[in-house]
């Protein structure tokens, strides 16, 4: 992503989240949530595009060190007074997804929740950087929108490349060992933007050693 591209974007995400309530809601997503059994205090975790804060606060909650970026500055100042309520201690920046300084083998946890802003090219480069990222051992959890979403409109990027297939996952993300992929439906109700029937997929996977 370009300064410019980079610059654009955050403008147009400080005017979404500009209102005082939280667009998705400050529970964390289900489908992170239905994971917690991976999750042990103490590991070290990175919240990827987190927003104003819902995911990274929850895994903060479960005792791990979390970091967490978003490109939108408002987002973020969200996220820390969210983190503040819920007196816990996460790591918040300012960062879009290149900008990020990934440290390599640094993350027992990567959390890449709705993260379709990518395009491919993007989606190719994020998918590369949360592989580095991760320890050996470490896992990814990601949840994303397949195609079918764009009849129920409930929420997504609309834009047809920036939807998940198994297909797509498998191959972008084939170095890691697929613990769980499921592709299914349910109703959201992610604050006013995840709300409804929703074409949804989700994904584990964990980097071997």
């Amino acid at each position: 992503m370009t300064d410019d591209t980079a610059a654009k974007a955050a403008s147009l995400w400080d005017q979404r989240y500009g209102t005082p309530e939280f667009l998705f809601g400050t529970a964390p997503n289900d489908y992170l949530a239905s994971q917690g059994h991976l999750l042990r205090p103490g590991m070290r975790a990175l919240a990827v595009a987190d927003g104003e804060g819902r995911n990274s606060v929850w895994l903060a909650r479960q005792g791990l060190s979390v970091d967490a970026f978003d490109l939108s500055p408002v987002a973020v100042g969200k996220a820390r007074q969210l983190a503040s309520d819920a007196e816990v201690a996460v790591d918040f920046h300012i960062a879009d997804c290149d900008a990020w300084s990934w440290e390599p083998a640094s993350y027992d946890v990567v959390a890449a929740i709705f993260v379709q802003f990518a395009d491919p090219r993007m989606r190719a480069r994020l998918f590369a950087n949360i592989i580095a990222t991760l320890k050996p051992g470490g896992i990814l959890i990601l949840q994303g929108y397949t195609p079918r979403q764009l009849e129920y409109k409930t929420g997504g990027p609309g834009v047809l490349e920036n939807f998940y297939t198994e297909e797509i996952l498998r191959a972008e993300l084939g170095s890691l060992d697929i613990v769980e992929l499921l592709n299914y439906e349910a109703n959201l109700a992610e604050g006013t933007q995840h709300a409804g029937r929703s074409a949804l997929i989700g994904l584990v996977g964990r980097k071997v050693l």
